[in-house]
């Protein structure tokens, strides 16, 4: 799919989140394009010093990218831009799968040391271990494919597969990137993945605290349309690796989202891979046998109220 085609259906594609398009003013659109443009490349800031402003978020979540942790191009950056000045806050892309279910990808020479690599290996070997998806490294001809690297500025990732982007980049700032789950967590952006509470029925599993949240941050939480993105019959999973916790990009210390049932205290945990995640990467490359598990609990049914 040709460039021009992304921006073209990105435009078909986009849809308000509520109520009928509204233009935005241009000190509106300036200040969403700077918050856009300020994500793309390696701003100067550390991830250790964002730690410090907010030590109760996840790595991930203070990596000063777009929704925390992710890379966007300049093409969808405009589009999104496009959107944005129409009253449409809906921006996502189509299905972009890896070919043949298979990443390419490479580490950087001299950005890790051999334990850090072992770790990165390891979140490889348990995506393969779980799902149909292969991993190989880069080869001379291949011209798309992620490279793995260590800059000081976070953990993040571009999502899916584009054939004209080229590299794809996986940044993994060590060792404050280092965690298992956070590992897993950018390599399933890579596959195609985004955040858990952007999905479109969300606000009947958590409440936004937009009081609480940092100005100019709160597009972190935009949610995306049920036509635009499927949970691909499986529950709204508190427990999985791709969730905030509830205080990313809080302003004050207090949560910026809170869970409405009863999560037995795992909503946004980093301990381990949850059964559903591994479920929704195979259904969505149609792995072998994925739709032939249904969901474990019924949806409409996640726990107690709070």
């Amino acid at each position: 799919m040709t460039m021009l085609r992304f921006v073209v259906l990105l435009c078909l594609l986009g849809l308000a989140l509520s109520g009928p398009p509204v233009g935005k003013s241009r000190e509106e659109i300036d200040a969403f394009q700077k918050y856009l443009e300020s994500g793309r490349t390696n701003n100067g800031v550390r991830l250790e010093d964002r730690m410090a402003e907010n030590p109760n978020g996840k790595a991930w979540e203070n990596s000063g990218k777009y929704q925390g942790d992710i890379i966007l191009d300049e093409d969808q950056v405009q589009a999104m831009v496009n959107d944005f000045s129409a009253g449409r806050n809906a921006y996502t892309w189509p299905n972009t799968k890896w070919p043949q279910n298979t990443v390419v990808y490479e580490i950087a020479a001299g950005h890790f040391t051999t334990a850090a690599q072992n770790a990165i290996i390891a979140g490889i070997r348990d995506i393969e271990r779980n799902t149909c998806i292969r991993f190989r490294l880069r080869q001379w001809y291949d011209t798309n494919y992620v490279r793995v690297t260590n800059f000081n500025d976070g953990c993040y990732a571009h999502v899916g597969f584009w054939a004209s982007r080229g590299i794809h980049t996986l940044n993994l700032t060590w060792p404050s990137c280092s965690l298992h789950t956070t590992i897993v967590h950018e390599w399933l952006h890579i596959i195609g993945f985004l955040h858990m509470q952007s999905t479109h029925n969300r606000d009947d599993y958590v409440r936004i605290l937009w009081e609480n949240i940092w100005p100019g941050m709160e597009h972190n939480f935009d949610k995306y349309p049920a036509n635009l993105v499927s949970n691909l019959g499986l529950p709204y999973d508190y427990a999985s690796t791709m969730h905030y916790g509830g205080y990313g990009f809080s302003i004050n210390g207090r949560p910026t989202m809170v869970a409405l049932w009863d999560t037995a205290g795992v909503m946004g945990q980093q301990q381990w891979i949850s059964a559903w995640d591994w479920q929704r990467v195979n259904r969505h490359y149609n792995c072998a046998g994925a739709w032939n598990r249904d969901a474990p609990v019924d949806d409409s049914a996640p726990g107690q109220l709070m």
